[in-house]
């Protein structure tokens, strides 16, 4: 894979500070695909004063001139989308299919948002005797992970760009050959220099320095609660804005009568995609008493058909695999019942783990609280619908979820009292418009859409 041994900031591709570099590994062969530098403070500071340095210009370019670059940037991605799966593929194990189709799909869809949203948002608005202005934040850090690496460097950059930001992004260690790619189509499409910049390196050094700098007005962050929480404080002592999309332990909740070959297909479905690494997955999946057994046994019809090295990737990385695998034997340990997969590596080589589902899991169980990150999905049994509520509200995450019901008004009531940021109704579809984010400690703020664009506003009244 090509990789670049230097740094993007002020439009060229600069050597880096230090000599230290990060090895790219692909998962599923565990093969070293390619190196990039480890960025430091100072790397980070260049990139920081470059963006400072381009934000006056960009903050005052027409919304339609930035929705115009905004939308070149798309055009450049949807034309080396097959580059850009295989990248995926390579450095984080996905199977080419879902690399084409979501890796490298849906990011052009979110940027061509970004680029029809530019064009048409309201910057001000009348208020009786006021005029109020939303304008640029200033300078954003974008601090992304490996899940899903350039959906979110797009989520993040593209409502940046478009509210007249300047940014520096800081991808995940484990997919940075993507972020890569996505610097070069930025330099393809246009954008002046120093408008975006991008610097590689581990999360403690870079990342850190980024969260860090006092030239950042925003840093909007995505990845574990844990690490969310230490850049909230840090950005709290700067009394500087943050946006954190963070863990979550979401809700597949089946209500009586709703069509239970369905939803336990789509739910497992939803578990498996990106081999569990998604942090929306809905790793809990709640049925009622009496339809029980028949959706675990459903369950493991339909998780079957996920074959490690074929419809399921490895995790990104051993020590991932490994905690995967914990959180596995931890469920056998607390008495849940194992109804396929297992700790067991389903295969020699690579980070693979068997897709696994638990039945008899408990609230309380550590399986059924904590974020596992991987194909793992637990069922629980619940009594009646207030019953089935108190266990969907009852993990300290709150970011997405799903109902299903015979009755549409039914399953929407049901979804009105769960206490997260998003829900899907009977199987909904995704909508890159839609606000995405979470309550509890689930973060803060919202990606997508118009609330999306709103984190990189700030507001300003003119009195007359």
């Amino acid at each position: 894979m090509k990789a670049h041994d230097g740094m993007y900031i002020g439009g060229e591709w600069r050597p880096a500070s230090g000599q230290d570099t990060i090895a790219v590994v692909n998962p599923a062969d565990e093969q070293v695909v390619g190196h990039v530098p480890a960025g430091t403070a100072e790397d980070v500071d260049a990139a920081v004063r470059a963006a400072r340095a381009a934000f006056p210009g960009w903050a005052a370019t027409p919304p339609a001139e930035r929705a115009a670059r905004i939308g070149v940037l798309r055009d450049v991605l949807a034309a080396r989308k097959d580059e850009i799966a295989e990248t995926v593929t390579a450095e984080l194990g996905s199977p080419l299919p879902l690399s084409q189709m979501v890796h490298a799909g849906v990011p052009v869809l979110v940027a061509g948002s970004y680029a029809e949203l530019a064009a048409s948002y309201s910057f001000e608005e009348k208020l009786g005797n006021s005029t109020v202005l939303l304008e640029p934040v200033g300078v954003v850090g974008a601090i992304t992970p490996w899940n899903y690496p350039l959906h979110q460097i797009v989520a993040k950059v593209a409502p940046a760009l478009a509210a007249g930001c300047t940014v520096v992004l800081k991808p995940a260690e484990d997919t940075p050959l993507t972020a890569q790619l996505f610097a070069e189509a930025a330099h393809e499409a246009g954008l002046p220099p120093g408008v975006f910049n991008l610097v590689t390196g581990i999360g403690t050094v870079a990342g850190q320095a980024l969260a860090e700098h006092e030239g950042v007005d925003l840093v909007s962050f995505t990845g574990s609660t844990a690490v969310g929480k230490q850049i909230g404080a840090t950005a709290g002592a700067a009394v500087k804005r943050v946006a954190l999309e963070l863990g979550g332990k979401s809700a597949n909740v089946i209500l009586p009568g709703a069509d239970l070959a369905k939803a336990v297909n789509v739910g497992v479905a939803n578990v498996m995609s990106n081999s569990g690494q998604t942090c929306s997955a809905w790793t809990r999946m709640l049925v009622d008493a009496e339809r029980y057994e028949e959706a675990v046994s459903l369950a493991a019809t339909a998780v079957a058909k996920y074959v490690p090295g074929e419809r399921v990737g490895p995790l990104v990385n051993a020590k991932q695999q490994a905690r995967v695998r914990g959180y596995i034997e931890k469920g056998i340990e607390e008495g849940a019942r194992l109804v396929a997969g297992g700790p067991e590596a389903p295969k020699e080589q690579g980070y693979y783990v068997s897709p696994t589902v638990f039945a008899d899991v408990t609230p309380d169980m550590t399986i059924a609280q904590e974020e596992i990150f991987g194909p793992v999905l637990s069922i629980l049994r619940y009594e009646d619908t207030d019953d089935a509520l108190r266990i969907a509200n009852g993990t300290v995450y709150g970011l997405a979820g799903a109902v299903w019901g015979a009755d549409e008004e039914e399953a929407v009531a049901f979804a009105r009292r769960m206490d997260t940021g998003q829900v899907d109704i009977n199987g909904g579809r995704f909508n890159p418009l839609a606000p995405f984010g979470g309550y509890k400690q689930s973060g803060v703020g919202r990606e997508l859409g118009p609330h999306g664009l709103s984190e990189y506003l700030q507001t300003k009244s003119l009195q007359f």
